[in-house]
């Protein structure tokens, strides 16, 4: 990090540029942060080969978890847009709240844009924003409370102005604790809480930034940054595991850097108590972005060489794989045989008593959300059930099926499952284990939350959609998406239950391994050197001491952790399957099923489509109106009961939907051949698709929407595609290439001239 280009990221960036570079560069040095991610990227590298033989390894050997009862979705959400709407965001460079028509698309990179003139146009956006690490804040003094922490020596006096003003009193705040902040607000409550639980759907799927299927890098990644912070004697849990590689890198380097600038630099802050915070600030969030960039080129390199390096070491192991493990076992034996009285006395004492505390403490509120999970499933499908007696039948099953198939990736729909781990916590225990926050916890079973439903809703489209095939009636239909739903249903529990006690597994060993490696360091780190000689020269790139020692200790406490959990599986109240209970795939059939092409419910039997009257509509349209129909931006959830914030009030929202699921499955279970009465209104709650205001519009001209969490599904919006954020960058970001123009991020000074950076 050169203080020169420091120096100008500083000056473009902020007013208080040129004198904050100033202040930086007796302390900068290149040295700092390149230090840090040479010793960092040695790890990952001794890591890399290590994952790759536990990769491969895996696949000969053919280990894995119970066979899945649901079906998944491969593209959930291609060219998609979760939320658009208004936000009254503040701008920094020149102390004004401003209007910005903001987007979530599918990669839940919050798009900001002037105007909604300026996105039909395709004009850049203002700003992309990848919220990964950030916490969002509903109140001033949540903000200025965490503010103040960061730099307590400049806390503004009781009653001074703080650092911020809000026009409304129901602000959301972006606070990372390196990068940039970011401030917005709305004139309702609702509106607050509706924001607030999609921006809350993109921190969770940002944090998750690390793929899924990424058996090598990630595993090697996320263990070459425990051992990392283990060699700094930092064990347990660590919030800002959060993001890409290079975020979680960047986060990494500005633990270690952050307490050294702050001690060179405070001191040297003038002015008022609000400036010197605001100063911070920046200054942190420009120090940040420059690590980024060298954090992702350091990065980049040595990920490069690994995978050209990969063939040669897949050669090496698959030829030899016998050979290593038996060397892998020989070192364990050797390992075991000196730390294990040790491990089996500290885990006796010091674990082992707790186990059942910790599990019991993960197992309420995370049964509940799979269980609230269960009900929104059943309810929303429930309620299109009523809604084929009283509508029409299939003529308007493709639009509540369409709506239906985002249902996991509706955030306000999804809001009363993830609230459910909210009120997760160890009490004592967090501390005495060292779990300095409960967020990642948190986070990963709402993730295992969205997935299970999606399964669940794709599941049921798939059956669905071969029943459509048989040409039933609608008293035929309706009977049959009732049989469908109690044969989801109970795919649905048995896989919950799977991932739901895998959770507890991975959970309890989290919490529990590092404490024990931190008792047990004093005692067995120092004896592991003398095992090296152990090692085959020729297999040292995929045999360390230090993993091989931490599998030995994992091993000491697993049985304790397995027995826990198959005594939890037997209680009634968290609805457990029991380890012996085994459902084999009961449909052999339905894999093969979702093998073939994506359903796409509105083109097939939506009034476009022609599917619910004559078939041969569809092949009657034009091939115009079919690409028209192709590029169409679908919105899973939009602004429906009310209009965007400052906007004239719409006319009366439609009815909405019974609440009582009692009284719809009654509706349901009674004889079908006769029709149920019409009801006054549609039962999908939804009205038409607002337009957004134009700027300027006065605040008060505004109408609270009904029920923040009663939103439903928008028809599709046409428009631009939306802009693609590449999720490689943070804060604010620019784009790479796509359908649209470069996204350019740029700031506007105290004069309203536009500065690229």
């Amino acid at each position: 990090m050169h203080a020169k280009s420091l120096q100008s990221c500083l000056t473009l960036c902020n007013p208080f540029g040129l004198w904050s570079a100033r202040l930086l560069c007796p302390w900068d040095s290149p040295e700092k942060t390149g230090k840090i991610l040479t010793e960092f990227l040695r790890f990952y590298e001794d890591q890399y080969g290590v994952a790759l033989f536990n990769s491969m390894r895996h696949e000969i050997e053919g280990t894995g978890l119970p066979q899945a009862q649901l079906l998944w979705r491969k593209v959930p959400l291609e060219e998609r847009i979760i939320f658009s709407g208004n936000l009254f965001q503040y701008q920094e460079e020149n102390k004004k709240w401003r209007n910005r028509f903001s987007l979530v698309p599918h990669n839940y990179g919050l798009v900001l844009y002037e105007n909604k003139v300026a996105y039909e146009r395709q004009i850049p956006p203002r700003a992309v924003i990848n919220s990964a690490g950030y916490k969002i804040l509903t109140s001033l003094d949540q903000y200025l409370e965490l503010v103040g922490n960061s730099l307590p020596a400049t806390t503004p006096k009781s009653g001074s102005a703080p650092i911020l003003k809000c026009p409304t009193q129901f602000p959301l705040i972006l606070w990372h604790p390196s990068a940039r902040h970011y401030y917005f607000c709305m004139m309702t409550e609702a509106e607050q809480d509706k924001w607030q639980a999609v921006l809350q759907d993109c921190v969770r799927h940002c944090n998750n930034g690390i793929p899924e299927d990424s058996k090598v890098e990630g595993p090697a990644f996320t263990d070459a940054i425990r051992m990392y912070r283990q060699s700094k004697e930092l064990y347990g849990t660590w919030e800002m595991l959060c993001g890409n590689e290079v975020q979680i890198l960047s986060n990494l380097v500005m633990e270690e850097l952050g307490p050294e600038l702050k001690a060179e630099l405070v001191p040297r802050l003038k002015g008022k108590p609000q400036e010197r915070q605001r100063q911070w600030i920046q200054i942190s969030d420009a120090v940040y972005r420059m690590v980024y960039e060298q954090a992702k080129a350091r990065f980049e390199a040595v990920l490069s060489k690994l995978q050209l390096a990969r063939p040669a070491m897949e050669a090496v192991i698959r030829t030899d794989m016998d050979q290593i493990i038996t060397s892998k076992e020989h070192l364990a034996s050797k390992i075991r045989a000196s730390i294990l009285p040790k491990a089996e006395v500290c885990v006796r004492n010091h674990v082992q008593p707790y186990i059942p505390s910790i599990l019991d403490a993960l197992m309420v509120p995370t049964s509940q959300g799979f269980t609230e999970v269960r009900d929104v499933f059943f309810k929303e499908v429930t309620d299109m059930n009523l809604n084929v007696i009283n509508e029409g039948g299939i003529d308007k099953l493709g639009e509540y099926m369409e709506k239906l198939s985002q249902l996991a990736y509706h955030p306000l729909k999804m809001h009363s499952c993830y609230e459910k781990m909210e009120p997760l916590r160890l009490d004592g225990l967090q501390q005495r284990f060292d779990v300095s926050s409960m967020s990642v916890f948190k986070q990963r079973a709402q993730i295992h939350m969205r997935e299970q439903m999606d399964n669940a809703v794709y599941t049921f489209e798939t059956l669905l959609h071969q029943e459509l095939g048989k040409g039933p009636t609608k008293e035929e239909l309706c009977k049959s998406i009732q049989r469908i739903l109690e044969r989801v249903l109970k795919k649905y529990d048995y896989d919950s239950s799977t991932v739901r006690k895998r959770f507890f597994r991975e959970a309890l060993l989290q919490i529990t391994i590092p404490f024990l490696l931190k008792k047990l360091a004093p005692t067995c780190k120092s004896e592991l050197s003398r095992f090296q000689e152990l090692i085959f020269e020729d297999f040292a790139r995929f045999i360390l001491v230090e993993n091989t020692y931490e599998e030995v200790v994992l091993q000491t406490v697993m049985k304790d952790i397995l027995q826990a959990v198959k005594e939890a599986a037997v209680q009634r109240k968290h609805n457990l399957y029991r380890d012996s209970v085994v459902m084999h795939n009961s449909d052999p059939n339905l894999h093969l099923l979702a093998e073939g092409a994506p359903i796409d419910w509105g083109e097939e039997y939506g009034d476009s489509g022609g599917g619910g009257g004559d078939p041969g509509v569809q092949e009657a349209a034009p091939v115009s109106e079919k690409r028209r129909r192709a590029k169409q931006v679908v919105s899973v959830v939009q602004d429906e009961d009310a209009g965007l914030p400052f906007e004239p009030a719409p006319g009366p929202p439609s009815p909405s939907s019974p609440d009582s699921v009692t009284e719809l499955r009654g509706l349901l279970a009674g004889d079908l051949r006769a029709e149920s009465p019409p009801l006054a209104g549609p039962l999908l709650n939804g009205a038409p698709v607002q337009e957004s205001p134009q700027p300027g519009l006065a605040p008060e001209a505004t109408s609270p929407p009904a029920s923040p969490l009663r939103q439903l599904p928008s028809e599709k919006l046409v428009g631009p595609e939306p802009p693609k954020p590449s999720d490689q960058e943070t804060g604010e970001q620019v784009s790479g290439p796509g359908g649209r123009p470069p996204i350019h991020t740029t700031t506007e000074d105290s004069a309203g001239v536009q500065t690229e950076f």
